[in-house]
């Protein structure tokens, strides 16, 4: 890791809190760039993250990722790999990451509490190998991981899955189009694929 963890703003508020002794432990002890079998799989059973990104002005953007487990994939002890699925169209985190490539990804379980940062450099690719490998993807993102580590799990709510979305894309499964795209005052502006009934 080429840059410090923790920056000038990180250690005012640390010695404020008399917090840099831990704070320095925990990256002793906590943060690691190469994912672990743990990590591995945390991430295999996640149905969700959060991908947070920022455009070339350090403009944030922070975005839901969800699907069926297994949509997110650790490919090398460095890298992780995600589908893009159809989204509204605006493209604001994979359009921030083409201006900027750095990234950030939050992972949490809700059922068994416990979360895990990634941060890193994010590549989009609409002819990686792994695109006909995800049913529903138009590109796929890697995250080349810089930094990987767990968070205290204290404030998550334990919450419980009822339903999974039947819009997740998944092997034998066409899913539905979503209401918004069935109105009249988006129905002239949509891709003309789908607005010619079409996926």
């Amino acid at each position: 890791m080429e840059t410090p963890l923790y920056h000038e703003g990180n250690r005012q508020l640390q010695d404020r809190f008399d917090s840099r002794r831990i704070a320095d432990r925990l990256q002793q002890i906590t943060l690691h760039d190469r994912f672990t079998d743990g990590d591995c799989d945390f991430v295999a059973r996640s149905s969700m993250f959060f991908l947070a990104t920022a455009d070339a002005e350090g403009q944030p953007d922070v975005s839901y990722k969800g699907g069926i487990p297994g949509f997110v994939r650790i490919v090398d002890e460095q890298t992780l790999a995600f589908p893009d699925y159809d989204g509204n169209g605006m493209f604001k985190s994979l359009g921030n990451i083409l201006v900027n490539p750095k990234v950030g990804l939050l992972f949490v379980d809700f059922e068994d509490p416990n979360r895990m940062r990634v941060s890193g450099t994010a590549s989009i690719s609409d002819d990686d190998p792994l695109l006909a490998e995800f049913p529903g993807a138009q590109l796929v993102v890697r995250v080349r991981a810089e930094r990987i580590f767990p968070n205290c799990p204290r404030y998550i709510h334990r919450l419980q899955l009822v339903e999974r979305s039947v819009y997740a894309p998944r092997s034998e499964h066409e899913p539905p189009e979503p209401d918004w795209k069935q109105m009249e005052v988006f129905r002239d502006a949509l891709p003309r694929k789908e607005a010619d009934g079409g996926r």
